[in-house]
């Protein structure tokens, strides 16, 4: 007999039918009448299946009756109309056989612990409601990206995660090499890099942009999702070191055509995970940030609101407010700034455009005013900036120019620079951290709470 997941079963609820269930035991109680009820979750959804099990059962005593939260079980019997409040249908055991049983030690037997706490143990976390609600709910979004990409005719490229180049210039890398670290071979008093295993100087990547544009070169409209690694010494709630991106470039297109992509996607994959998460959502709504789904609901229904960073500081001045970084013309907006003008001030997501060049990357569009950039953020309530993006610098001197100011090497950038010597044409896109997303569409606080296996300054250990 094949098994049945839950989710399933609770779905069709298949009255009479003889199913085969796998999961693992959530709760056991006995009664005085020699029934033994468990509740089983398989991961499946977040509501359990009752199974009931009589003292009838050749391994009742000797197994059923020490299965203890953790245990995992295959049972077999007959779906039932469930009597019990909560619930739909039940499982009348023919059988159940134990395949583990679960220590006594299991750390996850109360019903309610703090996630600092799960993080301690994350390899056991899905376990539970919450971090099984989230996790799902990952899934959906991450399928949900593809779906859209595909559905606007987009091309799914796999940006290599080794690279020589530094998309954003900053140096925050993470270095990779075959040489020996402790006596490396050196030429001129430096590391001689063309000995290593590449012949040159190579990192984990932080952004598959540069190779993306590559493809936008050629095959029109395209994206990315993958994981990318930054060595920022940050112990934040909103840093990771390893961490997903999803990047569409798109040929052709100008910073209003990269804004109306970035505002469609944003609420299309919103309005998937409403749609396909309700129940999970509904407990993360209930159980750890109430708003959740009316904060979903707005971000999927509500045209997004477009203003210049120059406006937007000008707002930020006039407000009154006594905000914890300053706010002047020239310095990047934080959270602080960016959670007061969608929640308080405008109520709505909020399109800003149009930065400082002296904050911006290398890449980003000069504008005629040669002040700021045609870069754009997208900022959505309890989050801040969620994407970042701009209309790429087509145009090969300006290019050059940008790369000299920021102090980085022509040379390394070659391969780039030709992509606006052979053909150049208008192109733009954006960057979205996966993880953000799914901060903003579960209601969790802390990043870390959103990946399945965190990477933070001192943390590898699974």
């Amino acid at each position: 007999m094949q098994s049945a997941r839950i989710a399933n079963l609770l779905e069709r609820r298949p009255v009479g039918e003889r199913v085969l269930v796998n999961g693992w035991v959530r709760t056991r109680r006995d009664s005085k009448a020699g029934l033994s009820f468990l509740e089983l979750n398989d991961g499946s959804c977040l509501q359990n299946l009752q199974a009931i099990a009589e003292s009838t059962l050749p391994n009742y005593k000797d197994e059923i009756l020490k299965l203890t939260p953790g245990s995992s079980v295959r049972v077999e019997g007959t779906v039932t109309e469930s009597p019990g409040k909560g619930q739909s249908i039940e499982v009348r055991a023919e059988s159940v056989h134990v395949y583990g049983f679960s220590d006594p030690s299991f750390p996850l037997q109360k019903k309610h612990h703090t996630f600092e706490f799960l993080r301690t143990i994350a390899h056991l976390r899905p376990r539970t409601n919450s971090l099984g609600a989230v996790f799902r709910v990952r899934s959906a979004l991450a399928q949900a990206v593809h779906e859209y990409f595909r559905g606007k005719g987009f091309y799914y490229i796999h940006a290599p995660i080794i690279t020589g180049s530094d998309a954003e210039g900053a140096g925050q890398m993470f270095q990779v090499t075959t040489l020996d670290v402790g006596s490396p071979p050196r030429a001129d008093g430096a590391v001689d890099y063309k000995q290593d295993f590449f012949a040159q100087k190579t990192h984990l990547t932080v952004s598959g942009q540069l190779e993306a544009e590559i493809f936008a070169m050629a095959l029109g409209n395209v994206y990315t999702f993958g994981p990318t690694f930054r060595a920022e010494n940050s112990n934040t709630a909103r840093h990771l070191a390893e961490f997903w991106m999803i990047e569409p470039e798109m040929a052709f297109t100008d910073l209003d055509g990269n804004a109306a992509v970035a505002e469609d996607f944003l609420k299309s994959v919103v309005k998937m995970a409403l749609e396909r998460c309700e129940a999970d959502i509904a407990f993360l709504d209930q159980r750890v940030a109430p708003g959740l789904r009316a904060n979903l609901e707005q971000v999927a229904g509500t045209p997004f609101e477009r203003m210049t960073y120059s406006e937007a500081v000008d707002r930020l001045k006039r407000s009154g407010q006594a905000f914890e970084h300053p706010v002047e013309w020239g310095l990047p907006l934080q959270t602080d700034h960016e959670r007061w003008l969608t929640e308080t001030d405008l109520k709505k997501p909020v399109i800003l455009t149009d930065y400082p060049k002296d904050i911006a990357a290398f890449y980003m569009r000069l504008n005629d005013d040669n002040k700021t950039v045609r870069a754009m953020d997208v900022l959505v309530p309890q989050i801040g900036e969620i994407i970042g993006g701009s209309q790429r610098e087509e145009r090969y001197d300006v290019l050059v120019e940008r790369i000299k100011a920021r102090g980085m090497k022509v040379e390394d950038y070659e391969w780039y620079l030709e992509l606006r010597k052979y053909g150049t044409a208008p192109h733009a896109g954006f960057g979205l951290g996966f993880e953000r997303l799914v901060l903003f569409c579960t209601g969790m606080a802390n990043i870390r709470d959103v990946i399945p296996c965190p990477r933070t300054p001192g943390h590898a250990e699974f």
